[in-house]
C-alpha cells in the first residue's frame, strides 16, 4: 500500500511542478519576438496538414499520459480494497477493480493505436505534398508563380488548393493524393497507376479516387479568380500521384501525373496563355488568400 501511495504522490507532484514551471516561466519571460505583430508569411506545402501533425502530437501525449495514469489509479484502488475489505466482499471488489484494470488498459491501447494510425496518415499526405512541391521548383526558372495549400471554399464548406502553378501557359490547380502501395492483382504491376480518361485503375481495383474532387476545386479556383478578376481565367485540373508510375491511355478532363511530369506537361508551347501583367495580378489575389502563417 505505502509503495503505490509513493507512485501516486510522486507522479502527481511531477506533473505538478512540471506543469507549475512551464506555466512560471511563460508569464515571466521579457523577451518579445523581433518580427513586427502583423509579420504573415506564406503558406509553405502541406500547411494544413502539418497543424493538423502538431494537433495529433499534442493528443498522443495526452492519451499516453492517460494510459500511463489509469492503471496507476487501478492499482491504488486494488490496494486500498486490499487494506479494506476481507473474505468474500474483498474477492467481489478485487475481480470487479480487476476488469475495470483490464476495460482501461484495452481502451488505452485502442485509443492510442488508432491515434498513431491517424498520424502516420496525415505524416504520408504532408510528406507527398512536399515531394510533388520539390518537383515543380524547377518552374519558377520558366516563369511561374507557385503556391501552396491555398484555403479556399467558405465558412460551411472549407478547404484546400495543395498547389496551384500560375504561368505563362496558364493556371493550374493541382491535387496530390499519397496512397501506399499493396498487393497486385495478376496481370497489374504493383507499382502503377493506369488512366484511360475516366477511371484509374490501381494494382488492387478501380475507382475515381481523386478525380471528382481535382475537377471541382479547379472549377472554384477558375470561378473565384473570374470573381476577382472580372474576366474567365480558365484553370486547368491535375492529379498527381507521388511514388507511383502514371500511365495515361486516354485523356479526360483531369490530367493524371506522377510530380515529376508536371514541369513538362504544363511547360508554354506556342504563344503565351497569360501576358506578364495578367500573371501579377493572379498571383497577387493568390498571395493575399494563402498568406496567413504567422509566428
Amino acid at each position: 500500500m505505502a509503495t503505490w501511495i509513493f507512485l501516486g504522490s510522486y507522479f502527481l507532484l511531477f506533473m505538478g511542478l512540471l506543469a507549475g514551471t512551464v506555466y512560471w516561466r511563460k508569464k515571466t519571460r521579457k523577451e518579445r519576438s523581433p518580427f513586427p505583430d502583423n509579420t504573415k508569411l506564406l503558406r509553405g506545402p502541406g500547411e494544413t496538414l502539418r497543424r493538423k501533425l502538431a494537433e495529433l502530437d499534442e493528443q498522443l501525449l495526452h492519451n499516453f499520459f492517460t494510459a500511463l495514469l489509469a492503471p496507476l489509479l487501478v492499482g491504488l484502488a486494488l490496494a486500498w480494497i486490499a487494506t479494506r475489505f476481507s473474505g468474500a466482499s474483498a474477492i467481489a471488489w478485487l475481480a470487479i477493480i480487476a476488469v475495470a484494470l483490464l476495460a482501461s488498459l484495452v481502451f488505452s491501447v485502442r485509443r492510442l493505436a488508432s491515434g498513431l494510425d491517424r498520424w502516420r496518415n496525415t505524416w504520408l499526405g504532408y510528406y507527398g505534398e512536399r515531394i510533388v512541391a520539390e518537383s515543380l521548383e524547377p518552374l519558377k526558372a520558366e516563369g511561374f508563380r507557385i503556391f501552396h495549400d491555398i484555403p479556399a471554399g467558405d465558412a460551411l464548406a472549407p478547404f484546400n488548393l495543395d498547389h496551384v502553378l500560375v504561368g505563362p501557359s496558364g493556371v493550374f490547380a493541382i491535387e496530390t493524393k499519397t496512397r501506399r502501395k499493396g498487393r497486385a492483382r495478376a496481370g497489374f504491376a504493383e507499382h502503377q497507376i493506369i488512366y484511360d480518361g475516366q477511371v484509374l485503375a490501381y494494382p488492387w481495383g478501380e475507382d475515381r479516387y481523386g478525380l471528382d474532387q481535382a475537377l471541382r476545386q479547379a472549377r472554384w479556383l477558375e470561378q473565384h479568380l473570374a470573381t476577382l478578376l472580372g474576366q474567365p481565367t480558365p484553370v486547368q485540373p491535375i492529379l498527381t500521384f507521388p511514388g507511383w508510375m502514371v500511365i495515361t491511355r486516354a485523356r479526360g478532363a483531369v490530367t493524371v501525373l506522377n510530380p515529376k511530369q508536371i514541369p513538362a506537361a504544363v511547360a508554354l508551347r506556342g504563344a503565351p496563355v497569360l501576358d506578364e501583367r495578367q500573371l501579377d495580378l493572379i498571383a497577387r489575389q493568390l498571395d493575399a488568400r494563402c498568406r496567413d502563417v504567422e509566428y
